[in-house]
């Protein structure tokens, strides 16, 4: 599709700064949100209607957070491509409501590093759940946004206040590119710190 409108959010950022008035916007402009544990209560504090992941998954956040956001009500949700009416009968058959915008920066593991935490310490500062999620809104960005930083939130919200809410196959196509570098490097960093073991 050219334009995709964007009526459902899920937001899960580490670094807050910018998220309240970025989910503010999208309150605004008739956009349900979602979202899990620190946003969420963020987003809470600020006033603004939230829907808690674990409601839309029936599932609680488990392993001490290792596990929010991987469950097919979330990922069904980003992967389904909405020009495939197979996908779309499928989500209504398994009552999967599909999500149009994935806003998600991820843990801060250089931080983690710098610290020369333990090994074992250091692990927990992987981040799972965001790749997942970014990766997954970028492979599908004929029908996701996905906005993958902070430094994004401007752009964004220009083009969809200038387009009513409606975000273009060349913006979806510049977020997923810089989504994927994004990965790409958070990965290397994790695979030289994991080197430096030997």
């Amino acid at each position: 599709m050219e334009t995709l409108l964007i009526k459902r959010a899920i937001l899960s950022v580490t670094d807050k700064s910018g998220i309240t008035e970025f989910a503010a916007f999208l309150h605004e402009n008739g956009v349900e949100l979602l979202s899990t544990g620190g946003t969420e209560r963020t987003l809470r504090e600020a006033g603004l209607p939230v829907t808690p992941v674990s409601a839309v998954t029936g599932f609680p956040e488990i392993l001490g957070g290792r596990v929010k956001t991987l469950n097919p009500k979330i990922h069904g949700g980003i992967l389904a491509d909405k020009d495939n009416p197979e996908h779309l009968e499928t989500l209504k058959m398994h009552g999967i409501a599909p999500i149009d915008l994935v806003c998600v920066n991820l843990y801060n593991f250089s931080r983690a590093v710098a610290q020369a935490l333990s090994p074992r310490a250091a692990i927990e500062e992987i981040d799972i759940g965001g790749p997942c999620m970014l990766r997954a809104a970028a492979k599908n960005f004929h029908s996701v946004l996905v906005v993958p930083g902070t430094e994004h939130y401007a752009a964004v919200r220009a083009e969809l206040e200038k387009n009513n809410m409606g975000a273009s196959c060349a913006l979806r196509q510049r977020m997923a590119q810089a989504t994927f570098a994004l990965t790409s490097e958070y990965d290397a960093m994790i695979a030289s710190y994991m080197a430096s073991w030997q």
